[in-house]
């Protein structure tokens, strides 16, 4: 079914963090944080990136002009990435082809686990596309769900057909 494959594009987005559905092993490569400043308080548990941020982990790729990480207990609680727009990059294991997306906030959450993608977001995968002025998507229910409820800001999806290469033999 065609939702899955957009299911599966924004379960792809929830490696804000680094970790999910992208390659294996970019959880496993060193993490480049690249910003015109930074502001580390290890006490609140708060870095906050700003000025052309560019986060690069193995295919993983965000950029934004202020990305914020909160942690709790050593480990990250959320991610705010802002921009205009901010954008993610990643290629998921035994794909060809990135996911990107892109919206002017997204913030990854990790309890309970989900992202939400607002200001003219857009996911794209492969041709399909998912347009809209917020996606949010469960992870832990497996539920996507678009749309602000304004009518002048409806929710697009351009699914491409299947590719039929594969000849029929008796």
């Amino acid at each position: 079914m065609k939702i899955i494959r957009i299911r599966l594009i924004l379960l792809a987005l929830a490696v804000l963090p680094g970790t999910c559905l992208g390659l294996s092993d970019d959880s496993n490569q060193a993490m480049l944080i690249e910003a015109d400043s930074a502001e580390l308080d290890d006490k609140a548990g708060i870095s906050i990136y700003k000025g052309n941020v560019k986060v690069t982990q193995g295919t993983l790729v965000l950029t934004g002009g202020i990305i914020t990480v909160h942690t709790k207990d050593d480990a990250i609680s959320k991610v705010v990435v802002e921009g205009s727009p901010a954008t993610y990059k990643q290629r998921p294991d035994g794909k060809q082809q990135d996911i990107n997306a892109k919206a002017l906030l997204m913030v990854y959450h990790k309890s309970p686990e989900k992202v939400i993608l607002t200001g003219e977001a857009v996911v794209e995968q492969s041709g399909d596309i998912l347009h809209s002025d917020r996606i949010v998507y469960d992870i832990g229910k497996d539920q996507v769900a678009a749309g602000g409820g304004d009518p002048d800001k409806r929710v697009r999806i351009t699914l491409q057909p299947k590719n039929k290469s594969k000849s029929k033999t008796k």
